[in-house]
């Protein structure tokens, strides 16, 4: 394995990411419902709250307090109304319910909480809730009652979680569920970002998945080599970043990376690397492409459109999984992706911030960091020279930004979840051995 990079930040970079990590974390200071804590899924009008958002949230805060974004107080405060939504929320089959068994729908009415868009129940959403929830327990550790609260209620709520409903009969989890219509007939197989959800549902004292569960999911990996590089493969960045948020993969092996002497950290780096080289390669011809300029991932984009480019006739995607080298991309390149990769592999990351900041100037006229998606190549009159520039910031992509940063630079969130006793048991069920553990 590799040891991972550890670079000193010249002063300029460590002002850098401050101011990067602090307007990015505002997304969570205003995109939020006081009343119930639910953290809005974008920034467009009347948009519903995201899960996801809402568990980056609760692990973003105790970054927020030790950075001095906000009190303790306040964080605890809005840390304790969220955990008490979930735990007071209507759990059942009715088609407006917030959730089920312990799950809850992707996508829920910021004011109501109950279920909007006539979305799924989605697992691995929460797993990133829940995983939330656990960073506020492990962070929130003092006698005072507000504090006690916030560890019974992170307990409950991880504890009510049905891994084996959601098996639905197999080994390997089903992405979801939908009233009337039943179990979605996806699950998650095939490398991605299920690799904590499966670390959690091996970890819960109530409803545990099986051991032949993680097996199973192993079973479906697939090793490829691209450029020099050998490594499990997933196209999009966020696949190998949004476990990692919460669980430090560095020098921790299951069964699967003992046998390629590797860990999931090193998969990471490069994973990332690879994005680098194919950016450089820009086999498709994309504008802007190269070593200060990648990043793709599962993003907002300019289209649906098919629209004829200097005589190219390119296929423009709206939110979609982008990956790479393999595709799909049309030349979105997602900023927060890079960030998010920046324990992985701060040599080529740090650089290309700075690019994104002095040349793309994606970070100066709005309030939340940069933008999430920008593409130079779609054919588009823009007040920027880099072309189309999504109107939007994500939640899910706010997240990992700010929380990735800090694991870079004080490793908090590492540190957290190794004393989370349903994390460790999770790992240890996994096969993981060694490291830290």
């Amino acid at each position: 394995m590799s040891a991972p990079v550890v670079l000193a930040a010249p002063a300029e970079d460590e002002a850098l990411l401050d101011r990067l990590e602090r307007e990015t974390f505002e997304y969570f200071l205003i995109q939020v419902n006081p009343a119930n804590g639910l953290i809005a899924d974008k920034t467009r009008h009347n948009w519903p709250a995201s899960i996801a958002a809402t568990g980056l949230a609760l692990a973003a805060y105790p970054v927020g307090v030790e950075r001095g974004f906000m009190t303790r107080d306040a964080a605890a405060k809005i840390t304790l109304t969220t955990l008490r939504f979930f735990r007071d929320s209507v759990q059942g089959t009715a088609s407006d319910a917030t959730g089920y068994k312990g799950f809850y729908y992707h996508f829920l009415d910021m004011k109501t909480g109950r279920r909007a868009s006539k979305c799924e129940l989605s697992t691995v959403d929460s797993a990133f809730l829940l995983a939330g929830a656990l960073t506020a327990a492990a962070y929130f550790d003092s006698d005072c009652r507000e504090e006690h609260q916030i560890r019974m209620l992170a307990d409950q709520l991880f504890r009510r979680a049905d891994w084996r409903w959601a098996q639905h009969g197999k080994a390997t989890v089903t992405h979801g569920y939908k009233p009337r219509r039943g179990f979605l007939k996806y699950r998650w197989e095939g490398y991605d970002e299920a690799l904590l959800l499966y670390v959690l549902g091996l970890g819960s004292p109530t409803y545990p998945l099986p051991d032949e569960s993680y097996a199973a999911w192993l079973s479906t990996y697939a090793w490829k080599k691209i450029y020099e590089y050998e490594f499990v493969y997933a196209g999009p960045l966020f696949v190998h970043q949004l476990s990692h948020i919460w669980i430090d993969f560095r020098g921790i092996q299951d069964a699967y990376m003992r046998e390629r002497s590797l860990d999931y950290f090193e998969n990471s780096r490069r994973a990332t690397l690879i994005q680098r080289e194919y950016a450089i390669r820009n086999p498709r011809e994309f504008a802007f492409y190269s070593k200060d300029c990648w990043g793709v991932t599962a993003s907002d984009g300019p289209g649906p459109a098919t629209l004829k480019v200097d005589g190219v006739e390119r296929q423009f995607f709206d939110y979609l999984a982008r990956g790479a080298p393999h595709g799909p991309d049309d030349g979105t390149i997602a900023p927060g992706a890079v960030v998010a990769s920046l324990p992985f592999a701060p040599e080529i990351v740090l650089p290309t911030i700075r690019y994104f900041v002095d040349s793309v100037h994606l970070q100066q006229p709005q309030a939340y960091g940069f933008k999430a998606t920008f593409n130079p190549t779609y054919p588009i009159t823009s007040e920027n020279e880099y072309g189309w520039v999504s109107p939007w910031n994500f939640g899910l992509t706010q997240g990992p930004i700010v929380l990735m940063i800090e694991n870079q630079r004080t490793g908090l969130v590492w540190r957290l979840m190794r004393r989370c006793p349903y994390i460790v048991e999770g790992l240890r069920r996994a096969g993981f051995r060694g490291g830290w553990l």
